[in-house]
Protein backbone atom coordinates (compact mmCIF):
# COMPACT_ATOMS: atom_id res chain seq x y z
CA UNK A 1 0.00 0.00 0.00
CA UNK A 2 1.24 3.48 -0.91
CA UNK A 3 0.97 6.16 1.76
CA UNK A 4 0.08 9.55 0.36
CA UNK A 5 0.63 13.18 1.36
CA UNK A 6 -1.58 15.58 -0.60
CA UNK A 7 -1.09 19.33 -0.96
CA UNK A 8 -4.19 21.20 -2.11
CA UNK A 9 -6.85 18.61 -1.26
CA UNK A 10 -9.84 20.95 -1.72
CA UNK A 11 -8.81 22.26 -5.16
CA UNK A 12 -9.92 20.73 -8.46
CA UNK A 13 -7.01 18.26 -8.77
CA UNK A 14 -7.05 17.60 -5.02
CA UNK A 15 -10.75 16.66 -4.98
CA UNK A 16 -10.24 14.27 -7.90
CA UNK A 17 -7.21 12.77 -6.12
CA UNK A 18 -9.36 12.23 -3.01
CA UNK A 19 -11.94 10.50 -5.22
CA UNK A 20 -9.27 8.04 -6.42
CA UNK A 21 -8.05 7.41 -2.88
CA UNK A 22 -11.61 6.71 -1.68
CA UNK A 23 -12.16 4.23 -4.52
CA UNK A 24 -8.89 2.38 -3.88
CA UNK A 25 -8.57 1.89 -0.10
CA UNK A 26 -6.63 -1.34 -0.58
CA UNK A 27 -3.96 0.45 -2.67
CA UNK A 28 -3.65 3.94 -1.09
CA UNK A 29 -3.85 5.55 2.34
CA UNK A 30 -3.96 9.32 2.84
CA UNK A 31 -1.71 10.07 5.84
CA UNK A 32 -1.59 13.88 5.53
CA UNK A 33 -3.18 16.64 3.50
CA UNK A 34 -3.37 20.41 3.24
CA UNK A 35 -6.33 22.61 2.33
CA UNK A 36 -7.00 26.33 2.18
CA UNK A 37 -10.13 28.02 3.50
CA UNK A 38 -12.72 25.45 2.42
CA UNK A 39 -13.25 24.02 5.91
CA UNK A 40 -16.46 22.15 5.06
CA UNK A 41 -14.68 20.16 2.37
CA UNK A 42 -11.76 19.67 4.76
CA UNK A 43 -14.10 18.14 7.34
CA UNK A 44 -15.58 15.87 4.69
CA UNK A 45 -12.15 14.54 3.64
CA UNK A 46 -11.15 13.97 7.27
CA UNK A 47 -14.32 11.95 7.90
CA UNK A 48 -13.87 9.89 4.73
CA UNK A 49 -10.13 9.15 4.79
CA UNK A 50 -9.00 9.57 8.42
CA UNK A 51 -5.57 11.19 7.95
CA UNK A 52 -3.02 11.62 10.75
CA UNK A 53 -2.09 15.25 9.93
CA UNK A 54 -4.04 18.13 8.34
CA UNK A 55 -2.83 21.63 7.49
CA UNK A 56 -5.15 24.58 6.80
CA UNK A 57 -4.45 28.16 5.80
CA UNK A 58 -5.56 29.95 8.98
CA UNK A 59 -4.51 29.26 12.58
CA UNK A 60 -8.07 29.82 13.88
CA UNK A 61 -9.39 27.06 11.59
CA UNK A 62 -6.68 24.69 12.81
CA UNK A 63 -7.71 25.37 16.43
CA UNK A 64 -11.41 24.79 15.69
CA UNK A 65 -10.78 21.56 13.80
CA UNK A 66 -8.51 20.20 16.54
CA UNK A 67 -11.46 20.47 18.97
CA UNK A 68 -13.69 18.52 16.56
CA UNK A 69 -11.09 15.86 15.72
CA UNK A 70 -8.90 15.45 18.83
CA UNK A 71 -7.12 12.35 17.47
CA UNK A 72 -5.78 14.24 14.43
CA UNK A 73 -2.84 16.64 14.44
CA UNK A 74 -3.55 20.07 12.89
CA UNK A 75 -1.17 22.73 11.64
CA UNK A 76 -1.43 25.78 9.35
CA UNK A 77 0.25 28.16 6.93
CA UNK A 78 3.45 27.67 4.92
CA UNK A 79 5.00 25.67 7.76
CA UNK A 80 2.01 23.34 7.62
CA UNK A 81 2.53 22.67 3.91
CA UNK A 82 6.09 21.54 4.63
CA UNK A 83 4.91 19.34 7.53
CA UNK A 84 2.35 17.63 5.28
CA UNK A 85 4.87 17.18 2.46
CA UNK A 86 7.47 15.65 4.78
CA UNK A 87 5.19 13.47 6.92
CA UNK A 88 7.45 10.59 8.03
CA UNK A 89 4.95 7.88 7.03
CA UNK A 90 4.20 9.07 3.49
CA UNK A 91 6.07 7.71 0.49
CA UNK A 92 4.37 9.78 -2.25
CA UNK A 93 3.68 13.53 -2.29
CA UNK A 94 0.93 14.77 -4.60
CA UNK A 95 1.53 18.48 -5.17
CA UNK A 96 -1.85 19.85 -6.30
CA UNK A 97 -1.66 23.38 -4.86
CA UNK A 98 -2.00 26.39 -7.15
CA UNK A 99 0.89 28.74 -7.70
CA UNK A 100 4.47 28.90 -6.51
CA UNK A 101 3.41 28.31 -2.87
CA UNK A 102 4.16 24.60 -3.38
CA UNK A 103 7.86 25.08 -4.10
CA UNK A 104 9.45 24.92 -0.63
CA UNK A 105 7.38 21.95 0.49
CA UNK A 106 8.19 20.01 -2.69
CA UNK A 107 11.94 20.57 -2.24
CA UNK A 108 11.65 19.46 1.39
CA UNK A 109 9.85 16.25 0.35
CA UNK A 110 12.47 15.50 -2.31
CA UNK A 111 15.24 15.82 0.29
CA UNK A 112 13.43 13.16 2.31
CA UNK A 113 13.40 10.82 -0.68
CA UNK A 114 9.66 10.88 -1.39
CA UNK A 115 8.27 10.23 -4.87
CA UNK A 116 6.70 13.42 -6.26
CA UNK A 117 3.47 13.31 -8.29
CA UNK A 118 3.39 16.88 -9.55
CA UNK A 119 0.30 18.72 -10.75
CA UNK A 120 1.71 22.11 -9.78
CA UNK A 121 3.11 23.70 -12.94
CA UNK A 122 4.46 26.76 -11.20
CA UNK A 123 6.93 24.78 -9.06
CA UNK A 124 8.69 23.47 -12.16
CA UNK A 125 8.33 26.74 -14.10
CA UNK A 126 9.86 28.98 -11.44
CA UNK A 127 12.45 26.59 -10.02
CA UNK A 128 12.74 23.62 -12.36
CA UNK A 129 16.54 23.63 -12.18
CA UNK A 130 16.45 23.39 -8.36
CA UNK A 131 13.75 20.70 -8.31
CA UNK A 132 15.39 18.44 -10.88
CA UNK A 133 18.86 18.85 -9.34
CA UNK A 134 17.52 17.89 -5.90
CA UNK A 135 15.66 14.95 -7.48
CA UNK A 136 18.88 13.72 -9.12
CA UNK A 137 20.87 14.11 -5.91
CA UNK A 138 18.30 12.22 -3.84
CA UNK A 139 17.42 9.64 -6.51
CA UNK A 140 13.76 10.77 -6.44
CA UNK A 141 11.26 10.15 -9.23
CA UNK A 142 9.16 13.09 -10.46
CA UNK A 143 5.92 11.76 -11.97
CA UNK A 144 3.76 14.13 -14.06
CA UNK A 145 0.06 14.54 -13.25
CA UNK A 146 -0.87 17.03 -15.98
CA UNK A 147 -2.68 15.14 -18.74
CA UNK A 148 -0.23 16.39 -21.40
CA UNK A 149 2.92 15.41 -19.52
CA UNK A 150 1.43 12.11 -18.42
CA UNK A 151 0.69 11.42 -22.10
CA UNK A 152 4.29 12.19 -23.07
CA UNK A 153 5.60 10.09 -20.17
CA UNK A 154 3.44 7.15 -21.28
CA UNK A 155 4.43 7.61 -24.94
CA UNK A 156 8.10 7.44 -23.94
CA UNK A 157 7.74 4.19 -21.97
CA UNK A 158 10.29 1.64 -23.20
CA UNK A 159 11.76 4.05 -25.76
CA UNK A 160 15.25 5.56 -26.02
CA UNK A 161 14.87 9.29 -25.22
CA UNK A 162 17.85 10.04 -27.48
CA UNK A 163 15.72 8.97 -30.44
CA UNK A 164 13.03 11.63 -29.84
CA UNK A 165 12.61 14.16 -32.62
CA UNK A 166 10.04 16.36 -30.88
CA UNK A 167 7.33 16.54 -28.24
CA UNK A 168 3.88 17.73 -29.36
CA UNK A 169 1.59 19.11 -26.66
CA UNK A 170 -2.06 19.34 -27.63
CA UNK A 171 -4.22 22.30 -26.61
CA UNK A 172 -8.00 22.64 -26.62
CA UNK A 173 -7.71 26.39 -27.22
CA UNK A 174 -9.79 27.15 -24.13
CA UNK A 175 -13.05 29.02 -23.75
CA UNK A 176 -12.31 31.53 -26.53
CA UNK A 177 -10.72 29.31 -29.19
CA UNK A 178 -13.20 30.46 -31.86
CA UNK A 179 -12.96 34.19 -31.08
CA UNK A 180 -10.73 36.79 -32.75
CA UNK A 181 -8.61 39.20 -30.70
CA UNK A 182 -11.13 41.92 -31.52
CA UNK A 183 -13.90 39.80 -29.99
CA UNK A 184 -11.83 39.26 -26.84
CA UNK A 185 -12.00 42.93 -25.83
CA UNK A 186 -15.33 42.62 -24.03
CA UNK A 187 -15.37 39.03 -22.74
CA UNK A 188 -16.44 38.48 -19.14
CA UNK A 189 -15.12 36.33 -16.30
CA UNK A 190 -18.18 34.09 -16.67
CA UNK A 191 -17.40 33.63 -20.38
CA UNK A 192 -13.77 32.77 -19.63
CA UNK A 193 -14.68 30.17 -16.99
CA UNK A 194 -16.88 28.23 -19.40
CA UNK A 195 -14.32 25.67 -20.65
CA UNK A 196 -15.71 23.42 -23.43
CA UNK A 197 -13.88 20.20 -22.44
CA UNK A 198 -12.36 20.13 -18.97
CA UNK A 199 -13.64 20.70 -15.45
CA UNK A 200 -10.85 22.66 -13.74
CA UNK A 201 -10.28 25.35 -11.14
CA UNK A 202 -10.81 29.04 -11.98
CA UNK A 203 -7.14 30.00 -12.33
CA UNK A 204 -6.27 27.10 -14.65
CA UNK A 205 -9.40 27.73 -16.74
CA UNK A 206 -8.40 31.37 -17.29
CA UNK A 207 -4.85 30.26 -18.11
CA UNK A 208 -6.35 27.88 -20.67
CA UNK A 209 -8.29 30.74 -22.26
CA UNK A 210 -5.14 32.90 -22.59
CA UNK A 211 -3.06 29.78 -23.50
CA UNK A 212 -0.59 30.69 -20.74
CA UNK A 213 -1.50 27.29 -19.33
CA UNK A 214 -0.01 25.70 -22.44
CA UNK A 215 3.01 27.98 -22.18
CA UNK A 216 3.62 26.81 -18.62
CA UNK A 217 3.25 23.21 -19.84
CA UNK A 218 5.86 23.79 -22.57
CA UNK A 219 8.31 24.98 -19.91
CA UNK A 220 7.34 22.06 -17.69
CA UNK A 221 7.98 19.62 -20.57
CA UNK A 222 11.39 21.20 -21.11
CA UNK A 223 12.23 20.64 -17.44
CA UNK A 224 10.71 17.16 -17.00
CA UNK A 225 12.02 15.62 -20.20
CA UNK A 226 15.22 17.65 -20.70
CA UNK A 227 14.07 18.69 -24.17
CA UNK A 228 15.15 21.93 -25.91
CA UNK A 229 12.35 24.39 -26.65
CA UNK A 230 13.02 24.07 -30.38
CA UNK A 231 11.80 20.46 -30.11
CA UNK A 232 8.57 21.22 -28.22
CA UNK A 233 5.54 22.11 -30.34
CA UNK A 234 1.93 22.95 -29.53
CA UNK A 235 -0.97 21.73 -31.67
CA UNK A 236 -4.57 22.92 -31.35
CA UNK A 237 -6.90 19.93 -30.93
CA UNK A 238 -10.36 20.98 -29.81
CA UNK A 239 -11.69 17.55 -28.79
CA UNK A 240 -8.97 16.91 -26.14
CA UNK A 241 -8.87 13.21 -27.04
CA UNK A 242 -5.19 12.99 -27.98
CA UNK A 243 -3.49 14.31 -24.86
CA UNK A 244 -0.02 14.67 -26.40
CA UNK A 245 2.36 12.98 -28.83
CA UNK A 246 6.02 12.02 -29.15
CA UNK A 247 7.67 11.92 -32.58
CA UNK A 248 10.78 9.76 -33.03
CA UNK A 249 13.55 10.20 -35.56
CA UNK A 250 12.26 7.33 -37.75
CA UNK A 251 9.06 9.47 -38.25
CA UNK A 252 6.99 7.21 -35.95
CA UNK A 253 4.61 9.15 -33.70
CA UNK A 254 3.32 7.62 -30.45
CA UNK A 255 0.32 9.27 -28.78
CA UNK A 256 -1.79 8.69 -25.67
CA UNK A 257 -5.56 8.98 -26.13
CA UNK A 258 -8.50 8.99 -23.76
CA UNK A 259 -11.61 10.84 -22.71
CA UNK A 260 -10.94 14.21 -21.00
CA UNK A 261 -10.91 13.04 -17.37
CA UNK A 262 -8.14 14.29 -15.07
CA UNK A 263 -8.55 11.28 -12.80
CA UNK A 264 -6.79 9.13 -15.45
CA UNK A 265 -3.38 10.86 -15.25
CA UNK A 266 -3.73 11.38 -11.48
CA UNK A 267 -4.36 7.68 -10.91
CA UNK A 268 -1.59 6.67 -13.32
CA UNK A 269 0.93 8.76 -11.35
CA UNK A 270 -0.25 7.20 -8.09
CA UNK A 271 -0.28 3.61 -9.34
CA UNK A 272 2.85 3.78 -11.55
CA UNK A 273 4.39 1.50 -12.75
CA UNK A 274 1.11 -0.43 -12.49
CA UNK A 275 -2.34 0.50 -13.83
CA UNK A 276 -5.58 0.22 -11.88
CA UNK A 277 -9.19 0.15 -13.16
CA UNK A 278 -10.71 3.65 -13.05
CA UNK A 279 -13.95 3.59 -11.05
CA UNK A 280 -16.59 5.54 -12.97
CA UNK A 281 -14.31 6.13 -15.96
CA UNK A 282 -15.75 6.56 -19.48
CA UNK A 283 -14.19 4.42 -22.20
CA UNK A 284 -13.09 6.09 -25.43
CA UNK A 285 -15.37 5.43 -28.41
CA UNK A 286 -13.66 6.81 -31.51
CA UNK A 287 -16.45 5.63 -33.83
CA UNK A 288 -18.90 7.71 -31.81
CA UNK A 289 -16.62 10.76 -31.88
CA UNK A 290 -16.19 10.35 -35.64
CA UNK A 291 -13.64 13.10 -36.32
CA UNK A 292 -10.66 14.71 -34.63
CA UNK A 293 -9.57 18.23 -35.60
CA UNK A 294 -6.13 19.87 -35.55
CA UNK A 295 -4.64 23.22 -36.50
CA UNK A 296 -1.45 25.16 -35.99
CA UNK A 297 -1.13 27.70 -33.21
CA UNK A 298 -1.18 31.37 -34.18
CA UNK A 299 1.26 33.13 -31.83
CA UNK A 300 -0.21 36.55 -32.73
CA UNK A 301 -3.63 35.31 -31.56
CA UNK A 302 -2.23 33.59 -28.45
CA UNK A 303 0.40 36.08 -27.29
CA UNK A 304 0.68 34.63 -23.79
CA UNK A 305 1.97 31.37 -25.27
CA UNK A 306 4.66 33.29 -27.18
CA UNK A 307 5.65 35.11 -23.98
CA UNK A 308 6.04 31.76 -22.21
CA UNK A 309 8.31 30.43 -24.98
CA UNK A 310 10.39 33.63 -24.75
CA UNK A 311 10.72 33.34 -20.97
CA UNK A 312 11.54 29.64 -21.21
CA UNK A 313 14.36 30.21 -23.69
CA UNK A 314 15.79 33.05 -21.57
CA UNK A 315 15.53 31.05 -18.33
CA UNK A 316 16.54 32.45 -14.95
CA UNK A 317 14.35 34.73 -12.88
CA UNK A 318 12.45 35.86 -15.99
CA UNK A 319 10.46 32.64 -15.56
CA UNK A 320 9.60 33.58 -11.98
CA UNK A 321 8.63 37.12 -12.99
CA UNK A 322 6.46 35.89 -15.85
CA UNK A 323 4.70 33.33 -13.66
CA UNK A 324 4.12 35.73 -10.75
CA UNK A 325 2.83 38.42 -13.13
CA UNK A 326 0.42 35.92 -14.65
CA UNK A 327 -0.86 34.70 -11.26
CA UNK A 328 -1.37 38.27 -10.06
CA UNK A 329 -3.03 39.40 -13.32
CA UNK A 330 -5.37 36.40 -13.45
CA UNK A 331 -6.43 37.09 -9.85
CA UNK A 332 -7.20 40.70 -10.81
CA UNK A 333 -9.22 39.57 -13.83
CA UNK A 334 -11.22 37.14 -11.67
CA UNK A 335 -11.95 40.09 -9.36
CA UNK A 336 -13.05 42.07 -12.47
CA UNK A 337 -10.41 44.74 -11.87
CA UNK A 338 -8.79 44.34 -15.32
CA UNK A 339 -9.95 43.14 -18.74
CA UNK A 340 -9.08 39.77 -20.25
CA UNK A 341 -6.55 41.20 -22.72
CA UNK A 342 -4.84 43.17 -19.96
CA UNK A 343 -3.61 39.87 -18.47
CA UNK A 344 -1.04 39.39 -21.23
CA UNK A 345 -0.30 43.15 -21.41
CA UNK A 346 0.72 43.09 -17.74
CA UNK A 347 2.87 39.97 -18.21
CA UNK A 348 4.65 41.52 -21.20
CA UNK A 349 5.29 44.78 -19.35
CA UNK A 350 6.78 42.92 -16.38
CA UNK A 351 8.98 40.79 -18.65
CA UNK A 352 10.22 43.81 -20.63
CA UNK A 353 11.30 45.59 -17.44
CA UNK A 354 12.88 42.59 -15.71
CA UNK A 355 16.63 42.28 -15.08
CA UNK A 356 17.24 38.57 -15.51
CA UNK A 357 19.35 36.50 -13.09
CA UNK A 358 20.41 33.09 -14.40
CA UNK A 359 20.41 29.98 -12.18
CA UNK A 360 18.85 31.75 -9.15
CA UNK A 361 18.81 30.18 -5.71
CA UNK A 362 15.58 29.65 -3.76
CA UNK A 363 15.88 32.91 -1.83
CA UNK A 364 16.25 34.91 -5.07
CA UNK A 365 13.28 33.14 -6.66
CA UNK A 366 11.03 33.88 -3.67
CA UNK A 367 12.19 37.54 -3.62
CA UNK A 368 11.52 38.05 -7.35
CA UNK A 369 8.12 36.37 -6.98
CA UNK A 370 7.12 38.68 -4.12
CA UNK A 371 8.42 41.88 -5.76
CA UNK A 372 6.73 41.08 -9.07
CA UNK A 373 3.34 40.72 -7.39
CA UNK A 374 3.82 44.09 -5.67
CA UNK A 375 4.74 45.68 -9.03
CA UNK A 376 1.61 44.30 -10.70
CA UNK A 377 -0.53 45.70 -7.87
CA UNK A 378 1.08 49.14 -8.37
CA UNK A 379 0.58 48.98 -12.16
CA UNK A 380 -3.14 48.40 -11.76
CA UNK A 381 -3.58 51.09 -9.10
Amino acid sequence: MKKISLLGATGSIGIQTVDILKNNPENFHLVAFSSGKNIEKTREIIQQLHPELVSVQEEKDARELSKEFPKIQFTYGTKGLVEVATHPDSTVLVNAVLGSVGLESTLAAIRMGKTIAIANKETLVTAGHLVMEEARKNNVQILPVDSEHSAIFQSMNGENPKRIERLILTASGGSFRDKTREQLKNVTVKDALNHPNWSMGAKITIDSATMMNKGLEVIEAHVLFNMPFEKIDVLLHKESIIHSLVEYHDTSVIAQLGTPDMRVPIQYALSYPDRLPLVGGTRLNLAQIGQLHFREVDFDRYRALKLAYDAGKAGGTLLTAMNAANEAAVALFLEEKITFLQIEEIIEQIMNNHSNILLPDLETILHVDSETRKTVAKLVK
